[in-house]
């Protein structure tokens, strides 16, 4: 499955903004879909995920009511909407897959196979 990013931008803290990652290749597979993101200097984080045949989602445990993520499988594509976005949502944010059942932590971006190029999401004050 291939994975591309896109919807990242220049915005101004206290807006909204969605991300879309859409699918091609063997997308008949149940997968795990998960956005991560990264900021300069830190780790890859996961902020959700949700699995494409179910839809079941699952946020990160450190992650805020102001993110959610949702799914349109008639397109292929799955969404990260962030609200009330402050400056330290600056990152590149990446989606992932891995195969439901192939993974012991969904949290983990080394439990995901494949991955997007990543788009920049940069918040102004």
């Amino acid at each position: 499955v291939r994975l591309v990013e896109s919807g990242g931008g220049l915005v101004q803290a206290g807006e909204s903004l969605r991300l879309s990652c859409i699918l091609s290749g063997d997308t008949f597979v149940e997968y795990n879909i998960g956005w991560f993101r990264q900021a300069p200097g830190k780790e890859r984080e996961l902020i959700s995920c949700i699995n494409t045949s179910d839809g079941t989602t699952y946020y990160g445990s450190f992650m805020e009511g102001r993110f959610a993520i949702s799914k349109d499988n008639a397109k292929k594509a799955v969404y990260l909407q962030i609200r009330d976005m402050k400056p330290e949502d600056t990152a590149t944010y990446s989606c992932a897959a891995v195969v439901v059942g192939d993974y012991n932590d969904k949290d983990a971006a080394e439990e995901y196979d494949y991955w997007g190029q990543g788009t920049q999401v940069t918040v102004s004050s």
